[in-house]
């Protein structure tokens, strides 16, 4: 017969009460719950507009934020309205027309969508101020992505083809500079 020494029996007996826990994925869970959301919040409110890499926009010290509305982009070769090709640049700068009908009806098909942010932001700004009643929608908006080497000539078309189609509020996109001061 074998003799254990006390310490043995210690040893053994410890042993045995201890089991192998799992690992407790409660907290690892609620972790990768909050990142989640984090993640989810904060990609939504990306508020700037990412300019392609076609185009270099102009520098400025505006202060305020572009709003979503409808986009149109002028590059060297083309002229898109919400990234669909509508007439190639080209045309329009050996076009004597000053205002481009298919740009024209390119943004009158827009439209829809234009009233639709210009609803949405009026009533929420009727809902911050705590107003009720009729809500007068903005009128709709245009902003214009063009590269800085476009000649004026040609945004002048464009911002007439804009306005004739009913946008009053155009907008040119820039590219935000530290204010000086």
């Amino acid at each position: 017969m074998r003799h254990e020494s006390r310490r043995m029996k210690r040893m053994a007996r410890s042993h045995k009460r201890k089991k192998t826990t799992g690992m407790n994925l409660t907290s690892l869970m609620d972790v990768f719950t909050i990142l989640v959301f984090f993640l989810l919040t904060n990609t939504s409110s990306n508020e700037a507009l990412e300019p392609p890499k076609v185009i270099t926009l102009p520098d400025s010290v505006v202060e305020t934020k572009p709003r979503e509305t409808v986009t149109l982009m002028v590059t060297n070769e083309e002229i898109l309205v919400e990234s669909n090709s509508v007439v190639a640049t080209s045309e329009v700068l050996e076009s004597e027309e000053i205002i481009i009908e298919a740009i024209k009806q390119a943004m009158i098909a827009e439209m829809g969508k234009a009233i639709g942010v210009a609803q949405a932001s009026a009533e929420a700004e009727a809902e911050e101020a705590g107003t009720e009643g009729e809500v007068q929608p903005e009128p709709p908006e245009v902003n214009i992505l063009a590269d800085r080497g476009i000649p004026f000539s040609l945004l002048k078309k464009v911002m007439s083809s804009c306005t004739e189609a009913g946008y009053t509020k155009v907008s040119l996109a820039v590219i935000q500079k530290a204010s000086q001061g």
